[in-house]
């Protein structure tokens, strides 16, 4: 089986990152420090603060992504974060970077955190590629599930090596797709979650583990 990492944008987590695959549930993040993650693209600040992961911005920058390590085959992703209303992130599944592809670049699906009026958090979007796959119009109770100013619970379930996503947020079912466009069709093998942080001005995520 292809396997496959997580990347998370810069958001700040806390209660624990938990990945689900046929080996059982795993906790990503050991509550102490960023032992098993790694950054990707951009120059946001990442820390461990009471047992969770801050995710700081730095103006005018790229895209970040802290993202794991390891690689991991179909999984259930869960975590609970909390992002400043005025904050775009989102956490990235079956994404790749590769030096010879855009630059290293981070690309690949990822589930929105949008605490804008758009409200389209849950949603799928495909990172530097094509874009939005399944906007929260096609799903307007959707739109209610992300409460502004609280912890967020997100459970993302992928099957069949990156194809079928199904994204919930505070229990609403936000979308599910099957996707012909395989990731790891566009370059390489190397896979991971990511949280991916991304902001015109400086501002702090949470996550909890």
């Amino acid at each position: 089986m292809r396997k496959f990492q997580i990347l998370l944008a810069a958001l700040l987590l806390a209660s624990p990152i938990f990945a689900k695959d046929k080996g059982g549930w795993q906790s990503l993040f050991n509550g102490k420090d960023l032992t098993g993650w790694h950054q990707l693209n951009g120059q946001a600040k990442y820390h461990v603060e009471k047992g969770e992961i801050v995710g700081t911005t730095v103006l005018n920058t790229p895209n970040s992504f802290l993202c794991t390590d390891k690689d991991y085959g179909d999984f259930i992703l869960e975590l609970d974060l909390l992002v400043e209303n005025d904050m775009n992130s989102g956490i990235q599944i079956r994404s790749i970077s590769k030096p010879e592809v855009m630059n290293g670049r981070v690309h690949g699906y990822q589930c929105e955190v949008d605490p804008s009026s758009r409200a389209w958090s849950g949603g799928i979007y495909d990172e530097a590629r094509r874009g939005w796959l399944y906007t929260n119009e096609l799903n307007p109770e959707a739109k209610k599930a992300f409460k502004l100013g609280e912890w967020n619970h997100y459970r993302i379930d992928v099957w069949e090596t990156a194809s079928y996503l199904v994204e919930r947020n505070s229990g609403c079912l936000c979308a599910r797709r099957y996707d012909s466009k395989r990731i790891d069709c566009a370059s390489g093998s190397r896979h991971r979650y990511c949280k991916r942080q991304r902001r015109k001005t400086n501002s702090l995520e949470k996550h909890q583990n």
